[in-house]
């Protein structure tokens, strides 16, 4: 397994843990590539009945590192190739790909769960954070849209209004209010100890029923996911690396910038 992430399998729980703590497990595009090679072996793995996804350090995932993913232009330039392809790709699946794995998949958050970090908190079936952990839809920060298959997911917890605020706004909310909307399913002092403990009671279960089940209620709830995939594509083609999503990164990456010194350009979509 990559550094980038850390697992290990005991007693038929698997544990995936993000590790980059000095970047507070920002998704560079070497953790990408390992959070999925991590879910591809696990979806393998026959002996496994549970998943728990944490991160280590002072927080579960502070979504892109936008100053990493700048210092590889080459990388980034093929990266946004896969906005043209004409099925669920790679960002989308670092979320959704946990959605494909017959077991329950639980995150433990605390600390900062922002952008990538929550689109992936998402992707699993049950989610436990700390009251004072922070949530984000923070893709608007950098001038995009949430493209990571969290669109997938938040349509089935939050309602509309809801989320369109959050995601227009960026605004960042603590645990305890993420769980008031239903992004968290349980606030916990110790969500790693909640998740082993959830973990244990869902593996006493019939493991096909277990499977059936997750299965079962994710084709109920969201039954045109695949549409819902190219619309995320769709409308982050229409923005990506425009005037304004420039102006975005600049705004946040440029020392001592202001609102006013990078003004946004009147633009039509």
């Amino acid at each position: 397994m990559s550094d980038l992430v850390r697992l290990d399998i005991a007693d038929g729980i698997a544990n995936v843990r993000l590790h980059r703590p000095d970047k507070h497990n920002g998704m560079s595009f070497a953790m990408l590539d390992a959070v999925l090679a991590a879910a591809d072996r696990l979806r393998g793995e026959r002996a496994i009945r549970a998943i728990i996804l944490a991160g280590d350090g002072p927080s579960f995932c502070a979504g892109l590192d936008v100053k990493s993913a700048l210092g590889q232009p080459a990388r980034t330039a093929a990266n946004l190739a896969q906005l043209l392809l004409p099925y669920t790709n790679k960002f989308q699946r670092w979320s959704l790909a946990w959605r494909e794995i017959g077991v329950p998949v639980i995150a433990a958050v605390h600390g900062s769960c922002f952008g990538a970090g929550l689109q992936l908190a998402l992707g699993c079936d049950v989610r436990f954070a700390t009251p004072d952990s922070r949530w984000s839809i923070m893709e608007s920060k950098w001038g995009l849209v949430p493209d990571m298959g969290g669109v997938v997911t938040l349509r089935e917890l939050v309602r509309i209004d809801v989320v369109k605020e959050l995601a227009m706004t960026g605004r960042v909310i603590a645990g305890i209010e993420a769980h008031a909307l239903g992004l968290v399913t349980h606030l916990a002092a110790d969500p790693l100890l909640e998740a082993r403990t959830l973990a244990a009671e869902i593996a006493s279960r019939s493991p096909d029923a277990v499977a059936a089940t997750k299965f079962l209620f994710q084709e109920a709830y969201t039954p045109d996911e695949e549409r819902i995939t190219a619309a995320e594509r769709k409308w982050q083609r229409a923005i990506v690396a425009r005037a304004n999503n420039r102006i975005s990164i600049q705004r946040h990456t440029t020392k001592g910038a202001d609102a006013t010194s990078h003004p946004f350009k009147p633009r039509a979509i």
